[in-house]
């Protein structure tokens, strides 16, 4: 069978890596002009977002991977073979957009000129094509964004900079100016910059799957040419110290190890031990990550030690499959997976204390629960933001019986009382310790039910927190509680959460009270 140019042309045509790779040239690490011709990352990419019709993508990178130059190339191409279309790429700095606008021009003059359409304008700010198509290429500024404009295709690049509130409004500006045909497309990509930004609490929600972003991770060796030359380079200078011997995998510590088995080759391995000469192992993670907890190695000031964390996350267990488990009761199975985690399944014998932080139950702060085995291994959570406190009483009533009638510390602050009092008196659960304080006036001892938070008390519970999961004393297996503890924060003497919307501290509060729970290591049956 013949195939004509004309079939040829639309097939290229109805695919963007086919059609990059045959009319787009871009230039090259050696500064040489290549056709563009997509790496693996890049692929994978495109595969999502046009055969899966993905509407809203979140990629998290290390450096060089080339994912601006590929959003250019793609809304080049929607430029080009759909008429009429507005694209934009959106940057942070005058600078970046003068590197954006580098790229375009040398990428757009590299197309042959019967595959393309004519420019009638041609800036650093716009290209405006005879066929009706438009690219924008701004910094965000203080403007409002997307005002008044409908895109096709919208790149925003290095958004965890991104001030001003503009990656919160601004943001959602720009999603509801996104034509609403299913081909359009909004791609952010940005390294990170700490854990207090939108950027962090986008990609993160996204890569747990609780967003209508795809969240993308690409580690720092997945590129196995990216930097090729310095590659060699810094095996040159592994066997100028190690007698003119290559490293083998034989040499390997534990961690090089484990990069080894997730794809890093020797020589990748042996450039990371070349590039840590010069800078911290956390300037590395964040630079070059090989996981999407390390790209958040955080610049702010948290309580818990970020390194602890982000080394914890690579070895936290899977929730037990239900059927591995004692039978829960009715008021457990239905949130089991969806808010309850049980990580080590209860033993006959074992001595149990748990942390309980109340809430209305109205969608807001969370209703969380926390429990510890008496060696100190965190082996359940529960957290919902939608159970009121008359269901949380029977939720926690059930789980501290099925945890071997294990010993809570509930907060007895606001709902914390109401939860006491429903549990304590009415359901008659007896487990539940006392907490001595002083009648600030009479000066007499006074014994309560549950831990009331104060400025003082609350900085006991963080303290005595931080001590024992950087000491070892304790083992968080739950992610939710280790996301939360990474973005737990000291502000002129208050402790909470980093701000950003639906970041919540609530298991970090559980936990803290089951680890005073664990400390009195009292029963009263």
């Amino acid at each position: 069978m013949i195939v004509t140019h004309q079939q040829k042309l639309q097939k290229i045509n109805n695919n963007p890596i086919l059609w990059l790779k045959n009319f787009v040239k871009i230039v090259d690490n050696h500064s040489q002009l290549i056709p563009f011709k997509l790496n693996d990352q890049q692929k994978e990419i495109v595969k999502n977002i046009y055969d899966k019709h993905i509407k809203f993508s979140i990629i998290g990178k290390g450096r060089q991977l080339g994912i601006t130059t590929l959003s250019l190339g793609l809304m080049l191409y929607t430029a080009i073979t759909k008429p009429n279309s507005n694209c934009i790429v959106l940057s942070y700095s005058g600078d970046s957009v003068n590197e954006v606008y580098t790229k375009l021009q040398k990428m757009y003059e590299s197309i042959p000129e019967k595959y393309t359409s004519k420019p009638r304008k041609f800036n650093r700010h716009e290209l405006l094509l005879q066929n009706g198509s438009r690219i924008t290429n701004s910094t965000v500024g203080h403007k409002e964004l997307g005002r008044g404009a409908t895109y096709n295709f919208i790149h925003i690049t290095e958004f965890a900079f991104w001030e001003n509130e503009q990656d919160t409004k601004g943001l959602l500006a720009l999603e509801q100016s996104l034509a609403k045909d299913k081909s359009s497309k909004l791609l952010i990509e940005s390294t990170a910059n700490g854990v207090s930004s939108n950027y962090y609490r986008l990609f993160t929600n996204a890569y747990k799957g609780h967003s209508r972003y795809k969240a993308f991770f690409f580690p720092w060796y997945a590129d196995k040419n990216n930097y090729y030359a310095e590659y060699k380079e810094a095996e040159t200078w592994y066997k100028s110290i190690n007698h003119g011997r290559r490293l083998e995998s034989k040499d390997l510590t534990p961690l090089e190890q484990e990069l080894y088995e997730k794809g890093a080759n020797l020589l990748q391995i042996m450039w990371r031990e070349w590039k840590l000469l010069d800078i911290s192992k956390k300037q590395f993670c964040q630079e070059f990550p090989s996981n999407a907890d390390e790209m958040f190695q955080s610049s702010n000031v948290g309580v818990f030690d970020a390194n602890t964390i982000t080394e914890r996350y690579n070895y936290i267990p899977n929730i037990l499959n239900i059927k591995e488990i004692k039978e829960l009761p009715l008021s457990l199975q239905m949130y089991y997976g969806n808010g309850l985690n049980i990580y080590q399944d209860v033993k006959k014998g074992e001595r149990y204390f748990g942390g309980i932080d109340s809430s209305a139950g109205l969608k807001g702060d969370d209703s969380a629960i926390c429990i510890l085995d008496s060696s100190g291994e965190q082996v359940c959570t529960f957290n919902r933001n939608d159970v009121p406190v008359y269901k949380f009483a029977k939720i926690a009533y059930d789980l501290g019986y099925y945890f071997n009638y294990c010993m809570y510390l509930p907060e007895r602050n606001t709902y914390g009382l109401d939860l006491i009092t429903r549990l304590r008196k009415e359901m008659g659960y007896i487990q539940m310790l006392k907490i001595k304080r002083f009648d600030k006036i009479k000066g007499q001892k006074i014994w309560d039910y549950g831990w009331y938070t104060d400025n003082v008390s609350k900085s006991k519970l963080v303290m005595d927190l931080k001590e024992v999961f950087e000491t070892g004393m304790i083992l968080v297996n739950d992610r939710e509680t280790l996301d939360q503890m990474r973005i737990f924060q000291e502000h002129n003497g208050s402790f909470g959460n980093a701000k950003g919307e639906s970041n919540h501290d609530d298991l970090v509060d559980s936990l803290s009270l089951a680890v005073q729970a664990l400390k009195s290591n009292k029963s009263y049956i």
